[in-house]
């Protein structure tokens, strides 16, 4: 069964179709890539995957339930998070603050318990730092816990955000180039972290660039070029494709 589905999805912006016609399936426990040129498609796709944008046409499916017209915060609770291209990491504040954000959806949001300070509040609050602590570890940027976010290396922002997103207990991660604007190290550092998280049972998606690390840790790539599917399969299939060769890869 899928985790996720996607069916004759279209996303037009004024007149021009980013996205037009695209249908695929993703299976639970996979890692899942998306690819193309520039412009093809895929942080919009995300975009409308996790709810920040509404599909023109089409219908997407989480766990057979429709995803249309829930917004984000709707769909995190059902298990979906991501991060994004450019980095939205919270600067003016510390590491592990940035990670606690992340599990919002797991505490308690009652107004009058926190204004009172409740016991259930103060314990709630201690496991939330414990649990941040923990994922800033797992995803190696355990030495920054009392670090300033303003403070960190790049490359270290980058698994922050990770954190956070895994902060949200998610069985669908999607990650929007991870690996973008790292350097050789970094990347090797990024592609064991995904398949360390795969490990755990969580199902992840990325649009990335690197095809070095795209054909290396993923079961299935889509090809994405002018918004609509040009191919997909497993990485010896995309590789060997000779469209994807002719429209992104190159005969290099």
């Amino acid at each position: 069964m899928s985790l996720l589905r996607v069916e004759n999805l279209g996303k037009s912006f004024g007149g021009v179709d980013a996205i037009n016609d695209l249908s695929f399936t993703i299976a639970a426990n996979t890692i899942h890539a998306v690819i193309g040129p520039n412009g093809a498609g895929k942080t919009t796709l995300f975009n409308m995957i996790t709810g920040v944008y509404q599909p023109t046409r089409g219908d997407i499916f989480l766990d057979d339930a429709s995803t249309v017209g829930k917004p984000p915060h709707v769909l995190a609770s059902r298990g979906m998070s991501r991060t994004f291209q450019n980095l939205q990491v919270c600067m003016n504040m510390t590491a592990i603050e940035n990670v606690m954000v992340g599990r919002h959806l797991h505490l308690n949001r009652s107004f009058l318990a926190a204004m009172l300070r409740l016991p259930a509040i103060v314990r709630g609050d201690r496991q939330c730092r414990e649990k941040a602590a923990e994922l800033m570890e797992f995803v190696g940027v355990g030495q920054y816990i009392k670090t300033d976010a303003n403070a960190m290396p790049y490359g270290a922002l980058k698994r922050l955000e990770i954190a956070r997103a895994l902060a949200a207990e998610p069985k669908l991660l999607l990650l929007d180039e991870p690996a973008a604007g790292l350097n050789a190290k970094e990347t090797a550092e990024i592609d064991g972290l995904i398949q360390k998280i795969a490990a755990t049972g969580i199902t992840v998606v990325l649009v990335e660039h690197d095809m070095k690390l795209v054909m290396h840790i993923s079961d299935y790539l889509l090809v994405l070029d002018f918004g609509k599917k040009l191919a997909e399969g497993t990485p010896t299939e995309i590789r060997n494709n000779p469209e994807v060769i002719a429209a992104y890869l190159g005969a290099a």
